[in-house]
């Protein structure tokens, strides 16, 4: 009989790192514990051990044994790089920072702690840090994945994408299956929304690592995005099974409840009924052991549609503001971000405007370029925070207009740093409801006096945003009880808009399969603005007019005019009428070119419920008879607004019955085209260029700022 020998402490430690390079953790820590209790300061075990459990995302406990190991061997770079990473997982940066700093001193040429440096650089916002520690780790190694995906990173958050690509697949060139840098390139993608661009490398990252939660989440964003709902929630839940805390998975889950209902047979009610309970859902979820990590998640998607039901959506959105705001604020006194006071001089009212939208966009146009070009210098000083990467002349313009202009890829930490080192009397956001960001910053209170408009024209549901700045023309009565913020009536359209004198231009319109032998209806809006309980107008109409065709546009998102045209087709057909016949979907057109066919058409239908501003703008810029009809909400009275102040209140319907009959007698009463025609090019110059809502917006914010 024999007797087993004992194995040494150096045997032991060799079997726990096979356990643990296999992924066997817990038998890994078994040995190292057993190694303790024979030696209790050997500094292998209690290193090894911290590690395994900084792996088993046990920190504090990772802390206490490379901190014993390294009271043991004070020189060893590897466990400073280590603790490094556990005190950054504890969020600890100061700590972490002085372990790597310690790391490289004792290795310069450490290029993983130099990284890691780099990691906590950017936790920090020191950007220009970030990128140098992330450039000396590639110097040193340029073959190192993890540190092109980090650059990588940062160019990505500063917008400058085509280099945030390359550093990408650069990653994938060294490492082929590497899933973050495969969910990254994905981001990038569909930061410039191109989705269908990024939804293949989202799938190859859940190829690689199937336990990867976070690429399920934003794969999910995008199916939400391409209108496949199903999958889009398949793609959270199955997040939510591999990480059921994950605040992201969570909230998308959730925002699926609500898509485009329009496109649906459901009826709204359910939608709404649905949506409303797992917003409450939801917001029970985000309990006091879960509010820190909500921040994130505001924003990632937001009840944009909404607006497009022609409902009172003041509950919901209140629900909705209230949940952000509570998050928020949990996020804004941890990083202690702090507004002004509050007004303290008689000199100019410092308002600062925050928009992604600062370039040629139909927010800028209908609303932000009025401000800036327009605001008295002595009255209003601006400063301009724009969130989004696109910039053109119109760009310039708000920079010229400004004493303070801020752009560029930042992070939450240093938007509201740099809004409140400006001291804003007050905040304009011009919309809420299109950009993650913006709603993020909005709802935090960075400014005594914070403002919404009608970008998005719904209400914010925030209680951080004090008033609601509008249209006397555009609200009906008793629209007060529609905002959960005050509102605040301009004169007129609320607004000084800029005729955008377009040139003529060519288009070749039966290119575009147009018949110009008959009568043309430009119907410019979204598919997701036309409604179902509306599609007969077009039937109706094309009975009257019998000689017709309907404009519509092919719009980014193809299952989208894809599901209208499939409506119309079906109602069409169910009148005895052919679609081809009466209905064209056409590339979406830039601007001359659309310009050009506005003066070519017979007469422009405006959307039902959801009116345009821009567009019926255009179309009177050009000339083109307008037929609309005035909605319950302010969002469908733009084109109600625009054509009673021309003196055309006559061609303003207030039923779809009434809608097909001035189509109708505007096609069939040459006359009376005409007329409106003329009424139009006479009247339209006082549409542009109104300086009434600015002088009147000035007066509230001196009001509203008093000192």
């Amino acid at each position: 009989m024999t007797t087993a020998q004992p194995i040494t402490v150096s045997q032991a430690i060799g079997i726990a790192l096979e356990h643990h390079r296999a992924g066997r953790l817990t038998e890994a820590e078994n040995v190292y514990r057993q190694v303790l209790a024979v030696d209790p300061v050997n500094f292998d075990a209690l290193h090894l051990l911290g590690v395994s459990a900084l792996q088993s995302r046990r920190p504090t406990e990772a802390v206490d044994y490379i901190s014993r190991a390294l009271a043991r061997d004070a020189g060893n770079p590897n466990a400073y790089n280590n603790i490094g990473e556990a005190y950054r997982s504890l969020e600890d940066l100061p700590r972490a920072r002085a372990a790597f700093e310690k790391a490289i001193a004792l290795k310069p040429d450490y290029f993983e702690a130099h990284n890691n440096l780099g990691n906590v650089y950017q936790s920090q916002d020191r950007i220009d840090e970030a990128l140098a520690c992330y450039r000396r780790a590639l110097e040193i190694n340029p073959d190192y994945p993890e540190a092109h995906v980090n650059l990588g990173n940062v160019l990505q958050e500063r917008g400058e994408w085509a280099d945030a690509i390359d550093r990408y697949e650069r990653a994938l060139d060294l490492r082929p299956e590497f899933a973050i840098a495969l969910n990254n390139l994905g981001n990038v993608y569909r930061a410039q929304r191109k989705l269908e661009e990024a939804l293949p490398y989202y799938e190859q990252a859940v190829a690689a690592d199937p336990r990867y939660s976070q690429a399920y989440v934003n794969q999910g964003h995008v199916l939400l995005g391409l209108g496949a709902r199903d999958a889009a929630r398949a793609s959270f839940e199955q997040a939510l099974s591999i990480d059921p805390e994950n605040p992201e998975a969570r909230w998308g889950l959730t925002f699926s409840e609500l898509s485009l209902v329009h496109a649906i047979d459901q009826p709204q009610a359910e939608f709404r009924a649905a949506f409303s309970s797992a917003l409450g859902e939801l917001d029970r979820w985000f309990d006091d052991t879960r509010l820190d990590e909500g921040a994130q998640a505001v924003g990632t998607l937001q009840p944009f549609y909404l607006a497009y039901h022609e409902e009172n959506n003041r509950g919901l959105y209140g629900q909705y503001g209230a949940m952000c705001c509570r998050l928020m604020s949990r996020w804004q006194s941890r990083h202690n971000i702090r507004p002004a006071a509050g007004r303290r001089n008689a000199g100019p009212i410092r308002l600062a405007i925050v928009s992604a939208q600062i370039y040629d966009q139909s927010v800028w146009n209908a609303i932000i370029k009025g401000w800036c070009t327009n605001f008295d210098p002595q009255r209003v000083q601006l400063s301009i925070f724009h969130l989004g990467a696109a910039q053109d002349q119109e760009t310039s313009i708000a920079q010229s207009r400004s004493s303070h202009f801020t752009q560029g890829g930042r992070s939450l930490q240093q938007w509201a740093q740099a809004i409140c080192a400006q001291q804003p009397d007050a905040i304009a956001y011009p919309e809420i409801g299109m950009d993650p960001m913006t709603l993020r910053l909005a709802s935090l209170r960075l400014a005594p006096v914070q403002m919404a408009s009608w970008g998005h024209p719904e209400t914010t549901g925030l209680p951080t945003i004090d008033h609601y700045l509008s249209s006397e023309m555009f609200e009906p009565d008793g629209a007060d009880d529609y905002y959960t913020e005050r509102l605040v009536r301009l004169p007129n359209l609320g607004t000084s808009y800029p005729a955008l004198n377009v040139p003529p231009s060519d288009l070749d319109l039966e290119q575009l399969d147009v018949d110009t032998s008959v009568t043309l209806f430009v119907c410019p809006g979204a598919p997701f603005k036309y409604l179902p309980q509306h599609d007969h107008v077009f039937v109706e109409i094309a009975r009257r007019v019998s000689e017709c065709q309907f404009i519509f546009f092919k719009y980014v998102r193809e299952d989208l005019h894809r599901q209208l045209s499939n409506r119309l087709e079906a109602v069409f057909e169910n009148a005895g009428l052919d679609l081809d016949r009466f209905v064209v979907f056409i590339p979406w057109l830039k601007r001359p070119a659309f310009y050009q066919l506005l003066r070519s058409a017979d007469v422009y239908l405006d959307t039902i419920g959801f009116s345009g501003f821009n567009t019926a703008m255009q179309a009177v810029e050009c000339g083109l008879p307008i037929v609309t009809c005035r909605g319950r909400f302010m969002r469908g009275r733009f084109g109600a607004a625009i054509l009673e102040r021309l003196g055309l209140a006559e061609s303003v319907a207030t039923s779809t019955a009434a809608y097909v009959d001035i189509a109708a007698q505007l096609v069939l009463n040459s006359g009376t085209r005409r007329s409106v025609r003329q009424t139009i090019e006479q009247c339209r110059e006082i549409l542009f260029d109104d300086a009434a809502p600015i002088r009147a917006l000035e007066d509230f914010l001196a009001k509203a700022n008093k000192p």
